[in-house]
C-alpha cells in the first residue's frame, strides 16, 4: 500500500468531513440558543425531503453528460446500492434478538440504512463533484425501495398491525420523483436553457447547510450522559460504518466490479452513519424515539473517523 497516497486521501476526505461537522455543531449551538430548535428542523425536514434533495438529483442528471459508459455505470451504481443493503441486511440477522424488546427494531434500522441524503449526498458533492451526486442518486433510489419495504416491516416487528407497504408509496417519493425528472434530461441530451438549470442548482445548493444544521439540532437534544454508556450503540456502529463498508468494498475489489469515482461514491454510501429518519420511522412505527436520537447521534460521531478511512480506501 502507498501510504503517502492513503493519507493525502485520508487528509482530503477528513476536512470535507470536518467542514461538515462545523455546520453541525453550528446548529448545535443554535438549537442551545433556541433560535433554530429541533422544532423548527423538524418542520423544515419537509422542505428539504420534499424540494431541496429532488432539485440536486435533478441538476444531476441535467450536467451529466449522456453516453453508453455513464449509464452502465449508473446500473452499476443501482447494483452498488442493493448490495449495500442487502449486506447490512444479512450482518443483522443474528444480532439484537436475545429478547423481545420494541428497541431492536430501531437498532436493526440503524444497522442496515445510512444517511443517504443528508450526509452521503453532498460528501460525495464534496469530494467527487457532481459525478459523486450522479452516482449517489442511484444509491437514494436503492435506498428508499428498500426502507419503504423492509425498513417498514423491521420498524413495524413486534406491533399488532402489519407492515403497509403499497406501490404508491415506493414510487411517489422525493428521491424517486427526483430521478423520474432528471433521467429525461440526461436520456435525451436536452440542452436545458440556464433560466431552468439556475433555480434549481440554488435550491439544490442549500441541501448541504441545512442538512447539516437540522442534524446539529437532533444531537443538540440528545441525553450525551447515557449516549456512551449503551453497548447496543457500540454494535450498531461497528457494523454500520465499520463492516458494512468494508465488506462492501471487499466484494467490490474482489469482483472488479467498481473503480475510481464510482468505487468511492459506492463507499461513501455505505459508510454513511445511520439514517436521520431512524428517528422519524420510530415516531411513526411508536417505537422510542430517544433510543433513535441518541443511537444515529452516537453513531454520526464515530464517522468522523471511520467516514475518510474508507473513503482514502476507495480512493487507492
Amino acid at each position: 500500500m502507498d501510504f503517502s497516497l492513503f493519507f493525502n486521501n485520508f487528509t482530503v476526505a477528513a476536512i470535507q468531513v470536518i467542514i461538515l461537522y462545523i455546520i453541525v455543531a453550528a446548529g448545535f449551538f443554535m438549537d442551545k440558543k433556541g433560535l433554530y430548535t429541533q422544532k423548527t428542523a423538524k418542520a423544515s425536514n419537509d422542505l428539504l425531503f420534499m424540494l431541496i434533495t429532488p432539485c440536486v438529483i435533478i441538476e444531476a442528471f441535467m450536467t451529466t453528460e449522456f453516453t453508453s459508459e455513464n449509464t452502465k455505470s449508473l446500473l452499476i451504481a443501482v447494483l452498488g446500492g442493493v448490495i449495500t443493503h442487502l449486506t447490512g441486511i444479512l450482518l443483522t440477522i443474528p444480532l439484537f434478538r436475545k429478547k423481545e424488546n420494541s428497541d431492536n427494531a430501531v437498532y436493526k434500522y440503524a444497522c442496515i440504512y445510512g444517511n443517504m441524503g443528508y450526509m452521503a449526498l453532498p460528501l460525495a458533492k464534496a469530494v467527487l463533484g457532481d459525478e459523486g451526486v450522479f452516482y449517489t442518486s442511484a444509491g437514494i433510489i436503492v435506498f428508499q425501495v428498500f426502507a419503504f419495504t423492509h425498513g417498514i416491516r423491521t420498524m413495524q416487528k413486534g406491533n399488532a398491525e402489519s407492515a403497509k407497504f403499497t406501490v404508491k408509496t415506493l414510487l411517489f417519493n422525493p428521491g424517486v420523483i427526483g430521478v423520474l425528472i432528471g433521467l429525461p434530461f440526461f436520456l435525451l441530451k436536452v440542452d436545458e436553457p440556464d433560466i431552468l438549470i439556475r433555480p434549481i442548482s440554488l435550491i439544490g445548493s442549500m441541501n448541504t447547510p441545512l442538512a447539516m444544521l437540522m442534524l446539529g439540532t437532533y444531537m443538540a437534544n440528545a441525553d450525551f450522559r447515557t449516549i456512551f454508556k449503551c453497548k447496543e450503540q457500540y454494535i450498531v456502529a461497528l457494523v454500520k460504518i465499520i463492516l458494512v463498508p468494508a465488506v462492501v468494498f471487499a466484494i467490490m475489489k474482489l469482483t472488479g466490479l467498481m473503480s475510481g469515482a464510482l468505487l468511492c461514491a459506492c463507499i461513501i454510501q455505505a459508510s454513511a452513519p445511520s439514517a436521520s429518519n431512524t428517528v422519524m420511522f420510530a415516531a411513526k412505527y411508536g417505537k422510542d424515539t430517544g433510543t433513535a436520537s441518541k443511537t444515529v447521534a452516537f453513531v454520526s460521531f464515530a464517522s468522523i473517523i471511520t467516514m475518510p478511512v474508507m473513503i482514502a480506501l476507495a480512493q487507492m
